[in-house]
């Protein structure tokens, strides 16, 4: 019983530290000026239509809920972060739609088995520390024949690179855990869910980022906004000479993937799968 408890307890300390990194800075901001329409994609991808009952599994603020919504869907919005949720309802309100916003753990969802039509999420999910058991989840409560959608960032784009560029820095994850951008992989994917879906579609695609002026202003905005670039730099922060090394490689990185001289435009890889549950 005390190895039990023991588990229990790192778990929810663990998910008490995931939800503190994304209420630092200011990921409302980060979502709505930098990747306003990638919810939009994915919803698109998963044919959402009027009447479906539609999750929206690590929701953040809604960049997928609010466009299924839109759409006439009946959508759930759940997050870990509250502070995430409260700027959801607010944005929700100012485009007009409801639906319900629920603090919901992706490992262990408060929802009933085959409760969705369609399961998405939109670079949330993949943040989800054990992979196994947010795919376990999100098989669970989709209903069968129902849609599996995720757009993930891929380990080999813009978002994965940035990682790693942060790993050295940042604390280390417990024992367990996976890296997020291997949600990124179609075929990590695939074996997280194994014969329990088919009809599989897997693109890899890009969106195009022109907000920043200089590879410098890019690690700026992350360095303010950003939760896991927050919490790097917190963990480094009485170590002068390693914020220095950091500040460098996150502006090295922007310059490497600009492809453009005259503005720091760059093309962010992310992968779109879509999938359905199997009848069985």
């Amino acid at each position: 019983m005390s190895n039990v408890i023991s588990a229990a307890e790192t778990d929810r300390a663990l998910k008490a530290r995931h939800r503190a990194m994304w209420a630092l800075g200011d990921y409302p901001a980060v979502a709505s000026e930098i990747i306003p329409n990638l919810g939009a994609t994915l919803v698109q991808a998963c044919d959402v239509r009027p009447g479906d009952r539609v999750l929206d599994i690590a929701a953040g603020t809604g960049n997928a809920a609010i466009p299924a919504a839109a759409a006439g869907a009946e959508v759930v919005a759940c997050d870990l972060t509250p502070e995430l949720l409260e700027a959801g309802r607010r944005s929700s309100a100012e485009h007009g739609v409801e639906l319900e916003w629920r603090q919901a753990d992706a490992e262990a969802l408060p929802f009933a088995n085959g409760e969705f039509d369609t399961v998405l999420s939109c670079v949330g999910i993949m943040f989800a520390p054990h992979h196994q058991a947010a795919a376990d989840e999100m098989l669970r409560v989709c209903r069968p024949g129902g849609t599996i959608g995720l757009l993930n960032w891929t380990p080999e784009g813009f978002i994965g690179q940035m990682f790693t560029a942060m790993k050295p820095y940042a604390s280390p994850p417990p024992p367990g855990t996976q890296p997020p951008p291997l949600w990124g992989r179609p075929e990590h994917i695939r074996a997280l869910f194994g014969d329990q879906i088919t009809d599989v579609t897997a693109d890899r695609r890009t969106v195009q980022i022109d907000r920043f002026t200089t590879p410098e202003s890019f690690r700026d905005y992350f360095k303010s906004n950003y939760g896991p670039t927050v919490a790097a730099y917190r963990a480094i922060a009485n170590d002068p000479d390693r914020v220095t090394a950091l500040d460098h490689d996150l502006a090295a990185l922007a310059h490497r993937h600009t492809h453009d001289t005259g503005t720091t435009s760059m093309a962010w890889e992310y992968l779109l799968l879509t999938a359905r549950k199997t009848e069985g």
